[in-house]
């Protein structure tokens, strides 16, 4: 209980009806949508962000735990008190406090409702995918806590791949923004590693969160089938061959019949099991991905085809699959969700065994899944609550089901969370070392575990202090004399090789700079993954390739283009390698199509200063098995470990590739022009306006505009033609050129050739967010026209080079390039530099501020600090 010198000063911290420490409030707050329980010994809310820190500064001062709660309807029991506390309820702080159209992108408070923003979205022709069932009732906040995903993640991604910057309270009260309106921050990715986090690290205040266009078609339909097993086979069919539905839901028999009499949806009560399949696009394209899937469908024993022919039919089937809890709940007063995701071409199998453990335990039980990323939920329901012998063999099932799923490859939850629930299953999945860098993240941002204590890790053991109390890394490391002579390079064989390698230099304190480059770094040892490359497992059906980190991109996309598939990735440099790429965090103007770095790495191995070997993630769409430590090293130069292994997400080949030129002879009309036709933007993969660039490619007749405009769509043939025909009319209507149409340049084409054609020259990259890009370029055009330039207005970057011949000139344009960036909260940093101004030049002039937890979490993996970027990231 709180004492009452904490209590007394709770009371008087927020104005009158925002404190509550009463039992009959607090039962309220005793549990959420799943079966854990746990009373708090109070409850607040707060109105806005000082509200926040000062109950943060509270509790700090007297110790007191505090768990983040939203609409409480999380199913792991991530908003429970089990351990006691106060409950900080956000349901006050519910608005949306910015919506920027051009920008895409919307900053909205963490209790507004998933369903309310989506709303919002579509009137302005956007779209918030992520969705989950829950949408109607959970909150933005909770989606981020939980990194919710829905039917539509298969195709769109799930919450982190949207969120861009939160605004949080640490765990000493202090107020903190990570990420922000601007993209790709030279940080570490802190904002990845909090969506997802259950509560843990910090307090949420608000979020930015980018949208896409609405999609102007949607065709749905049910695919009857006899068996579970034949629906997942069906399915795994349809990724196979290169097929994105929007969603992929399957409901077997079991499900069905709880369903429908409530729904009234008209749902087949015979069938064995039931896919709701959806495609989007231009209507142009959807008679045809139709007819595709339907043609795999009856090679797979479908037994019957039905459609909506309208938005009603189409609501009537979503209203059933999302009416499940309210179908289960007319046949038992509770149920179990079992929350486990398995690679998609294992789905059949996985359907079996979960249905041969409930028939063992004599659990009746009934599947819903999002089978298009391998996602299930085994539903058991639970008719006696205060059975212990049911609930016992409930528990059993829940941990068999869990251990099967692993066993294959897959996650203990993949969009529920650990929470409560799976805390103790989460040894299953990892081991003490995993485990042990997870905790260090919770260190850097709340080391005396004030924030939503007990979840996600395992309880201690007896007499331990904290959930690894007795761990400690590796004793013993190589020599260093066998390693790496001074100022020569250390070319590990293997991951435990270089760990081992990197704990010796670490014991001996000599500087490491991790490179592939053919670069001098004084007296540092240069550690290379030249050894590392390669394929090692290549999953077509599963979308998934894994790969050495020396190994270099074209080497991969050689390999994938026989099976006509490819990484979504691109780079300047014809030697760039996977682990360079994601160290430096490199991104494309493709980026917009399919997401950058950190929505397309899946899984990493990585080997820490310590000598520690972890696992980060798992090669699977879905998994939220505790932080998401593969964030962290996307963008880290470096500095927190060496990158061994990636898996990467695989993408089919576009159908069609067509790009839009435009000339122009006026910066500002050529803004005017990308400002209008950006809303257009569906299955556009690059919007780019270029200064000084005449390739091969570019049709002779612009080569005497001073610009040009790049307007490039990819995918489904329909799709792209429909999209360009747009593009065309608006800018018909503005009076611009007609267009030059091409399929051999697109515009990362156009980025690549630019960077790579001026290499050593100063090349510097400004983010600013994609709203404020147009008048940054307008404002700042002197600096820009005196050298060439390209500006990618999609993602609210500028690539600006410039040839000085002095270090006060690079200095100059730099400064002015860098300040009015800072002012719009963005950056600009230094990608490459003549001679030695590269040295000289600050390459960063960004301060991060997260700054202190960056540093934290850097100790904690590497607490010598001898992983050193040449670039001088994260130095002083």
């Amino acid at each position: 209980m709180l004492k009452e010198t904490a209590r007394r000063s709770l009371m008087a911290l927020l104005p009158k009806g925002q404190v509550f420490v009463d039992r009959s409030a607090l039962l309220a707050y005793e549990a959420d949508a799943g079966i854990d329980k746990g009373i708090p010994e109070g409850v607040v809310f707060p109105r806005h962000a000082d509200d926040v820190a000062h109950i943060m500064r509270w509790a700090a001062k007297h110790a007191v735990p505090l768990v983040a709660r939203g609409a409480g309807t999380g199913l792991s029991g991530g908003a429970v008190a089990d351990r006691g506390g106060v409950v900080v309820d956000f349901a006050r702080m519910n608005g949306i406090l910015d919506f920027d159209v051009p920008g895409r992108s919307v900053l909205v408070q963490p209790a507004l409702i998933n369903l309310r923003l989506d709303e919002r979205a579509r009137e302005d022709n956007l779209y918030f995918p992520p969705d989950p069932s829950s949408q109607r009732a959970s909150t933005i906040g909770g989606n981020v806590a939980e990194n919710s995903g829905g039917p539509h993640c298969f195709k769109y991604g799930v919450t982190t791949n949207y969120v861009t910057g939160l605004d949080v309270v640490l765990a000493d009260g202090h107020k903190m923004r990570v990420g922000g309106r601007a993209l790709d921050y030279p940080e570490y990715d802190l904002c990845g590693l909090i969506t997802g986090s259950e509560g843990m690290l910090a307090l949420i205040t608000s979020i930015a969160v980018r949208l896409r266009r609405n999609p102007p078609g949607v065709r749905t339909m049910l695919a009857i089938f006899d068996t579970p097993e034949q629906a997942g086979e069906a399915v795994s069919a349809v990724i196979a061959a290169g097929l994105v539905p929007a969603t992929m839901e399957m409901m077997d028999q079991k499900i069905t019949r709880m369903i429908e009499p409530y729904a009234q949806a008209g749902l087949p009560l015979d069938a064995g099991a039931i896919l709701i399949i959806e495609v989007d696009g231009y209507p142009e394209s959807l008679d045809r991905q139709i007819d595709e899937i339907a043609q795999i469908l009856r090679k797979h024993a479908v037994r019957e085809m039905r459609f909506a022919h309208n938005e009603e039919e189409r609501y009537r089937i979503w209203l059933a699959r999302k009416s499940m809890a309210g179908g289960i709940t007319r046949l038992a007063p509770a149920y179990y969700t079992v929350d486990i995701t398995v690679p998609r071409s294992r789905l059949t199998e996985m359907l079996v065994e979960v249905d041969a453990i409930c028939e063992q335990q004599n659990i009746r039980t009934g599947h819903v899944m999002h089978a298009g990323d391998g996602n299930l939920h085994p539903m058991l329901l639970i008719p006696e609550p205060d059975n212990p012998d049911l609930m016992r063999r409930i528990l059993t099932a829940g941990r068999e089901i869990v251990q099967c799923c692993i066993e294959k490859g897959g996650s203990l939850t993949g969009e529920h969370g650990v929470g409560i629930e799976k805390r103790e299953y989460m040894s299953l999945m990892h081991n003490p070392i995993e485990l042990m860098a997870m905790w260090d993240v919770k260190q850097a941002f709340d080391p005396h575990n004030l924030l939503n204590p007990g979840k996600v890790f395992p309880p201690p053991e007896k007499g331990e202090d904290g959930p690894f109390a007795g761990y400690s890394s590796h004793a013993n490391g190589s020599a260093v004399s066998e390693i790496a002579p001074q100022g020569e390079t250390f070319v590990p064989a293997s991951l435990e090789e270089a760990a081992q390698g990197l704990l010796a230099l670490t014991q001996e304190d000599r500087c490491v700079v991790i490179s592939n480059a053919q670069r001098s770094v004084g007296d540092a040892v240069r550690m290379s993954a030249e050894a590392l490359r390669g394929v090692s497992t290549y999953a077509p059906d599963d979308m998934y390739i894994i790969i050495g980190a020396g190994t270099p991109l074209q080497e991969v996309q050689e390999f994938l283009a026989q099976d006509g598939r490819q990484l979504a990735l691109a780079s300047p440099w014809p030697e760039a390698t996977i682990g360079g790429l994601i160290a430096a965090n490199v991104n494309a103007p493709l980026r917009m199509r399919y997401g950058a770095l950190r929505d397309l790495v899946l899984s990493t191995q990585v080997a820490l200063a310590d000598g520690r070997v972890i696992r980060t993630g798992r090669p699977i769409v879905k998994n939220v098995a505790g932080y998401d430590l593969s964030k962290a090293l996307i963008g880290s130069h470096g500095t927190l470990g060496f990158i061994g292994e990636v898996a990467l997400k695989v993408v089919v080949k576009p159908r069609t590739r067509r790009t839009l030129l435009v000339p122009v002879d006026d910066l500002r009309h050529g803004l005017i022009w990308a400002r209008q036709v950006l809303p257009l933007a569906l299955v556009a993969s690059g919007i780019v306006l270029c200064k000084g660039y005449w390739g091969a490619n570019i049709p002779t007749n612009l080569h005497e505009s001073a610009y040009v405009l790049a307007y490039t769509a990819e995918g489904l043939t329909e799709d792209v033609l429909a999209e360009l025909e747009q593009v065309r009319q608006a800018l018909h209507v503005l009076g611009c050129p007609d267009p030059v149409e091409v399929d051999d340049l697109g515009a990362t084409d156009i980025w690549t050739e630019l960077l790579s054609s001026t290499a050593g020259s100063l090349q510097v990259r400004v983010g600013v967010p994609a709203r404020e890009l147009p008048a940054y370029i307008q404002d700042q055009s002197v600096t820009l026209d005196a050298g060439s330039f390209l500006a990618d207005l999609s993602s609210g970057f500028v690539y600006a080079v410039q040839q000085p011949e002095t270090f006060e000139e690079a200095q100059q344009a730099l400064k002015a390039l860098r300040a009015p960036a800072l002012r719009l909260e963005g950056y600009a940093v230094v990608m490459d530099a003549p001679g030695e101004m590269a040295d000289k030049l600050d390459r960063w002039g960004y301060t991060p501020q997260g700054i202190d937890v960056m540093k934290a979490l850097k100790r904690r993996w590497d607490s010598r600090g001898i992983l050193v970027s040449p670039e001088r990231f994260l130095q002083s």
